[in-house]
């Protein structure tokens, strides 16, 4: 089976399809009908038209042909019955939309050109073709019908070609400005690294160095620690929206991976890591998302669940959504009566601003679990 290209852009093709697909159909049952009413002897009218539904039916509905053998033989039919019955010249709309939607420029002039002839044949059908001057005119009524949809022809097609240098230019600016707003940020973010690591760095060898030629070096100790710690502050406000660096390197599952068993051996608290459901590709944002969310969760286990003996996380690729779970069997809490800190409303801001859910799920002495539950397909803002 071949697979038709339609040609033109998408919206001009949208409002082409209802044409090609039913308007034949009706035209050619109209026609039949007229038929019955103004002619006696109409069997083989009757069954050239049903001939012709055939033809449309498997070649085109069915898409079992090829376009150009489809169309041809649709022109040739399109003649015959205007020769035969001159109102058969309201069928040539048909074939202009199937010219104009099956077939590729530059031979779309051909078909056109043929759908033109059927119409104007329709139209000097009461001229006489036994004198020059008759069949002059006759050349002339065709004539009349094929430059017009020719020229038509024509100049749809060099509105669709600049349709199409316009959309690829605006898509190139939307590009360019994409890039440059990357760029603008790159460099936002080495400045403001720069502001803090680098000045900070200087700040605490500054401290340090002092300190070796003095007798008070325990205040240009604290000072280097209190640098060191407003340093590491702003650099993590700075880098935050960065792609996190196991991103960078792996997909989401080996990057949760990596970050369990590094907090693993740190903490010294078993984990399992599960993936379920066939895995794919998500936005970068929610992948970072998913990420920060596990990086948050096991940071807490290890600071509020000190007694929890091991902790399972399991990242599920479902139809409709993705979702994290990280569960803990430690001591829990009451959440009517605990704050549920910075840490927990910062990944819950994180997950609802990608139109997600998280969910807490603890009670004193049963554990802790969290839920991230992403769409599959982000929502347009």
């Amino acid at each position: 089976m071949q697979s038709w290209q339609m040609t033109g852009p998408a919206a001009w093709e949208q409002r082409l399809k209802p044409l090609v697909t039913v308007v034949p159909y009706v035209l050619l049952a109209a026609l039949a009908v007229l038929t019955v009413f103004l002619k006696r002897d109409y069997a083989l009218d009757l069954a050239l038209c049903a001939i012709a539904a055939l033809w449309i039916l498997v070649m085109f509905t069915l898409n079992l042909g090829k376009p150009e053998v489809f169309l041809t033989g649709l022109i040739l039919f399109g003649l015959v019955m205007a020769i035969r019955m001159p109102w058969f010249g309201f069928f040539s709309p048909a074939l202009y939309f199937y010219a104009y939607r099956i077939i590729g420029w530059p031979r779309e002039l051909f078909f056109v050109a043929g759908a033109a002839v059927v119409a104007g044949t329709a139209q000097a059908t009461g001229l006489d073709y036994h004198t020059w001057t008759g069949i002059l005119s006759r050349i002339a009524v065709i004539l009349a019908n094929v430059v017009p949809m020719c020229m038509l022809a024509w100049i749809g097609r060099v509105g669709e070609r600049y349709y199409s240098r316009l959309t690829a230019a605006q898509q190139e600016n939307e590009a360019l400005a994409r890039r440059a707003g990357v760029l603008d940020e790159r460099a936002r973010m080495a400045r403001e690294i720069h502001d803090t690591l680098a000045q900070g760095l200087t700040g605490i060898i500054t401290q340090l160095q002092a300190a070796e030629d003095s007798d008070d070096w325990r205040r240009h100790h604290r000072a280097a620690v209190a640098l060191a710690r407003e340093s590491l502050t702003e650099a993590r406000r700075s880098v935050n929206e960065l792609r996190p660096e196991p991103l960078e390197t792996g997909r989401l599952a080996d990057a949760i991976t990596d970050v369990a068993a590094t907090w693993s051996a740190r903490v010294r608290i078993p984990t399992q890591f599960t993936v379920t459901g066939d895995t794919r590709t998500l936005p970068p944002e929610a992948e970072v998302a998913l990420l920060r969310t596990a990086q948050e969760a096991l940071a807490n286990v290890a600071k509020h669940a000190g007694h929890a003996t091991r902790v399972g996380l399991t990242l599920s690729y479902m139809d409709n959504q993705t979702a994290l779970d990280v569960r803990d069997d430690g001591p829990g809490f009451d959440p009517s009566t605990t704050n549920g800190g910075f840490g927990l409303e910062a990944m819950r801001q994180r997950i609802e601003a990608l139109h997600g859910t998280l969910q807490i799920e603890t009670e004193t002495g049963g554990g802790t679990g969290i839920s991230a539950c992403l769409p599959a397909e982000r929502p347009l803002s």
